[in-house]
């Protein structure tokens, strides 16, 4: 680092300075906030009590929230002000092997005291926690529709996703955006005079989008049911005279009209 500064000195570039701490502006107003958020926790223990009354400060979960998020504030600043005395950066270096800017990352509790302050959003948070359990249930019902049409698909769709059009004599694809073939009348023909159904090409979607083994089928049957550019896929296998466009519209119809749903009725339940 001292060379490199040192270069940057001969040879007349300008230095660069890393802003390594807040703007004191924002300290000031960290520790203003802080000092609120404890007297006002100090205030609450004071008018319900700490922890053995019925309706203690500490029995309330969202006081016990605000009371974390007041004592990791605290102790992250005390650490501060200590570790600026041993020659560590002004935001917090390690003292004593402790890394003291890794309690900033705590910070990012506070915006949740809000939710304390507004009712509405607590009903919000309440229903939602109440509902894991049987969102528990309706995810491992996805999971297992996943898992069957992704061995469905496996049997129907191995391999056919990596054939497209190509010249015969140069082998160079003949469309812009390539999409999948398949000779005869099984899929996509190539129009073209003078060119074939070639193997060799990655895929769609860069060879994301295939059936050639349980992960990527699993992927591929989830974009379907999120019903985002199912219809793409629906055509890069489907097209032809038999009868695979059945798998797509029975698993959009079942996965996603019909088990995606049920979510919202666990939620709105």
């Amino acid at each position: 680092m001292c060379d490199f500064r040192a270069l940057l000195e001969l040879s007349g570039a300008p230095q660069v300075h890393v802003l390594l701490s807040p703007p004191p502006v924002i300290e000031r107003v960290e520790y203003l906030f802080l000092i609120i958020f404890t007297v006002e926790a100090f205030l609450k223990v004071i008018a319900y009590g700490l922890l053995f009354h019925p309706n203690a400060y500490l029995r309330n979960g969202w006081n016990l929230l605000d009371f974390i998020i007041v004592v990791v504030g605290l102790f992250s600043a005390i650490l501060e002000q200590a570790t600026k005395g041993d020659g560590a950066t002004p935001i917090g270096g390690k003292a004593a092997g402790f890394d003291v800017k890794a309690l900033r990352a705590f910070r990012v509790l506070r915006p949740l005291r809000l939710v304390s302050g507004v009712p509405s959003l607590q009903v919000v948070l309440n229903s939602i926690i109440k509902a894991m359990v049987p969102l528990l249930h309706i995810a491992l019902l996805v999971l297992f529709v996943i898992i069957i049409y992704a061995i469905i698909g496996l049997e129907l769709f191995m391999g056919k996703m990596h054939k497209t059009c190509a010249h015969e004599q140069t082998g160079t694809f003949t469309e812009k955006k390539p999409a999948p073939c398949a000779p005869g009348a099984y899929g996509r023909t190539c129009m073209h005079n003078g060119t074939h159904c070639k193997v060799g090409w990655e895929g769609p979607n860069d060879g994301i989008t295939n059936f050639d083994n349980f992960a990527f089928a699993m992927l591929t049957v989830f974009q379907c049911i999120t019903m985002e550019g199912w219809t793409e896929v629906l055509y890069w296998d489907a097209m032809g005279y038999e009868l695979p466009w059945v798998y797509f519209v029975s698993l959009v119809i079942f996965g996603s009209f019909f088990v995606l749903n049920l979510v919202l009725g666990v939620l709105s339940g």
